[in-house]
């Protein structure tokens, strides 16, 4: 299977290179040119557009940091995705973009996955992150040997369109996490409380989460960095609250965040890393967030293992699986 990738930023030079490093035909495409020399550096071909891409290649990843980056790539590639082209979206993008592209693809003859990624930059460079997938069972299970090459756990959510709604939920729930992360460990600090001693109290109680073996770890060590910036987040939050308002939901947490994520940006900038967001406390109390011993980057210490399908609890007898 001959495999293009367009977009080799924080989390798509890490996934393509998961592809790369067990054995796939890869074709790279991305605006910057010393990241495609990198790829073709360790065996990776190039092309120069989208449509050569598509043309070159039997399915197509996007990684791109934005739903109208990943419109304008894909449209360029509709006019020669027909069938046997299959499109997949491994970006964290808007539900409706999604279902209008995944639309035109079906209609030039080709198949879409929506199949973004959680779990951080980290883990996409072990190909240990998950994956939720979106899109008919069928085509899912053509593409499910290529998604367990690039992640540890593979969710099938259903139809295009459930994937993205589903990782726009779980970026609102890190962010709500980041940010009461952000409140306890100035509010420690304030109060006494050594912070390795705070951070080992949430990590080995109730109060623990990814967000806070992660996150957490980067803010007390300073570098604040896991490749992922405040404008990202406020697109991320913005995209869940417009599910709920389409829903009828009336969110009352949701746009706290949201507001808190624009005085940040207002503040500091939007490329701004997004852990920094502890800064407006900071500079609220005069107080910095520090302690020794914890990393300047997160780093996956799973060792790269096969992926495999994630199956609901409940799910009963699937035609292509026999009993789930």
């Amino acid at each position: 299977m001959e495999v293009g990738f367009v977009g080799l930023g924080n989390v798509g030079s890490k996934l393509a290179g998961s592809l790369l490093r067990n054995g796939h035909d890869l074709t790279v495409l991305d605006l910057d040119q010393s990241l495609v020399s990198d790829f073709v550096a360790r065996g990776a071909k190039s092309a120069s557009t989208p449509a050569e891409l598509m043309r070159l290649s039997d399915v197509v990843i996007t990684c791109l940091p934005s739903p109208a980056a990943s419109a304008a790539t894909v449209r360029a590639m509709l006019p020669v995705a027909g069938p046997g082209k299959t499109w997949m979206e491994m970006s964290t993008t808007d539900v409706d973009v999604m279902k209008d592209l995944a639309a035109q693809m079906a209609a030039e003859g080709g198949s879409a996955v929506e199949c973004p990624v959680s779990g951080g930059c980290h883990r996409a460079d072990t190909g240990n992150i998950s994956i939720f997938a979106g899109c008919d069972r069928a085509t899912f299970e053509r593409v499910l040997p290529l998604l367990t090459t690039l992640g540890r756990r593979v969710l099938h959510t259903g139809d295009i369109g459930s994937a993205s709604v589903l990782k726009v939920m779980t970026n609102y729930l890190a962010t709500a996490n980041l940010l009461t992360l952000c409140e306890a460990l100035v509010t420690m600090k304030a109060a006494g409380i050594d912070l390795n001693t705070t951070y080992e109290a949430i990590r080995i109680s109730s109060g623990t989460s990814f967000v806070h073996e992660t996150e957490s770890q980067v803010i007390l060590n300073g570098s604040r960095d896991i490749s992922f910036t405040m404008d990202l987040v406020k697109k991320d939050i913005g995209l869940f609250q417009k599910i709920a308002a389409a829903a009828g939901v009336p969110l009352e947490i949701s746009p706290l965040l949201i507001d808190i994520f624009e005085d940040g940006i207002a503040r500091y900038g939007e490329r701004e890393l997004s852990p920094n967001i502890i800064r407006r406390l900071e500079d609220a109390t005069g107080l910095s967030i520090l302690a020794p011993g914890f990393p300047a980057q997160m780093t996956d210490e799973e060792p790269e293992a096969p992926g495999h399908e994630v199956v609901p609890k409940g799910q009963g007898v699937n035609k292509y699986h026999g009993k789930l």
